[in-house]
């Protein structure tokens, strides 16, 4: 019991400085969430389209799935016998819609983060990565033999005075900038065409974006801020997930096909994983061609987004979104508990986000919009805070 009696003490101190995390049960039915018999709209959800919450999207898929295809488990690695024709269907289906670029499919977006680095850095390779990217890319970034630095969130000088004291460094073949497109717990976005200059100014630059958080709802056809801002072409690494707007799980990779192969070939968690179920793969891409289609949705996103933002700022909240993650920075991890509470017994379902996934001191309300939500919701929800 001694050795339990120190797990017992870290989760005692976790509890103390509100900061203490457990599982919750509900149900989901649309826009709305239930816990404990408490009905609540649903503002912590990634679903940002609602494209998790449709039946009849699915009822659609299914009708259109017969029985054989419905294949529930791969029961192995894509090298040995798990690549079945829905992984290359929905590869090619990607590489169509990302200009002719090769596509690389990954069981999640997690998997996706800690394998691709490693795989493709040495002790030859600068990583500069933001100081606020996703946990899975720092972990990434920490299983590589790659030097790296972090630098200041979103500030391409202090990046520039990096690359040129990097770029002529000969102990460095290659320097990798990391970033991510739409930021997680921010909700502010990277500067991707001023990234793409710096790194055409640079020889050695690679460049590594994630769009987990952009994917299905920016760009005309919801690619990405890389369609948006029209870099896809410039984009070493342009990766994202489907465990968002997309309503589904895994992550991809659009590269060009000298470096997809080269991951096959070298990427941990991607050789020994088995694969995804061949039916999720179906799933997704039926649901990417679905995603394509939906402009009304993306630009309401935008607008509901924009009218969150400006309103939070005219109450003096800190707010340093530009999309549609929200943030209402509270500071004290136990005073952010509290005021989702509130909240949450006024039927808002918005959840606190306390360090570690932020910094000490910038415990927040994470509010998480999607294309179900209407003006008058946020107008109650306003009111409230």
């Amino acid at each position: 019991m001694q050795l339990i009696d120190h797990y017992a003490e870290q989760l005692e101190s976790l509890k103390q400085q509100g900061n203490l995390r457990r599982f919750t049960q509900y149900h989901q039915q649309g826009r709305q969430i239930e816990i404990a018999g408490h009905e609540m709209l649903n503002l912590a959800s990634n679903d940002y389209l609602g494209l998790a919450a449709s039946e009849k999207l699915r009822e659609a898929f299914f009708d259109l799935t017969p029985i054989s295809e419905r294949v529930m488990s791969s029961s192995s690695s894509r090298l040995l016998t798990g690549n079945f024709p829905a992984y290359e269907r929905f590869e090619h289906c990607l590489s169509e819609a990302f200009h002719g670029r090769a596509a690389l499919l990954f069981n999640s977006g997690y998997h996706m983060n800690i394998g691709i680095l490693p795989a493709l850095s040495d002790a030859r390779t600068m990583i500069l990565a933001d100081k606020l990217v996703h946990a899975s890319i720092i972990d990434g970034i920490r299983l590589s033999s790659a030097k790296y630095v972090r630098y200041r969130h979103n500030d391409m000088s202090h990046l520039r005075q990096l690359l040129e004291r990097y770029q002529d460094d000969c102990n460095f073949d290659r320097i990798v900038v990391v970033t991510e497109s739409i930021f997680s717990m921010d909700g502010d976005e990277a500067d991707l065409k001023q990234l793409v200059l710096l790194k055409q100014q640079h020889s050695k630059v690679m460049l590594y974006v994630d769009e987990a958080h952009a994917i299905g709802v920016r760009g005309v056809t919801g690619l990405g801020c890389a369609e948006q801002y029209d870099v896809i072409d410039d984009i070493d690494f342009l990766v994202g997930t489907f465990g968002k707007a997309l309503a589904s799980v895994g992550g991809y990779l659009i590269c060009h096909p000298v470096i997809r192969d080269y991951l096959i070939n070298q990427m941990r968690p991607l050789i020994f994983s088995t694969a995804q179920p061949p039916l999720c793969m179906a799933w997704t891409e039926f649901v990417f061609k679905q995603v394509q289609q939906l402009q009304q949705p993306r630009l309401h996103l935008q607008q509901i987004s924009r009218y969150l933002q400006a309103q939070l700022k005219a109450k003096a909240y800190a707010c340093p979104s530009s999309s549609h993650i929200v943030p209402v920075i509270i500071g004290d991890s136990q005073a952010a508990v509290e005021r989702a509470q509130q909240l949450q017994q006024q039927g808002f379902y918005v959840m606190p986000v306390r360090p570690p996934t932020v910094p000490q001191h910038s415990s927040r309300l994470r509010i998480s919009l999607n294309s179900m939500i209407h003006h008058q919701d946020l107008e109650q929800l306003l009111e409230y805070l």
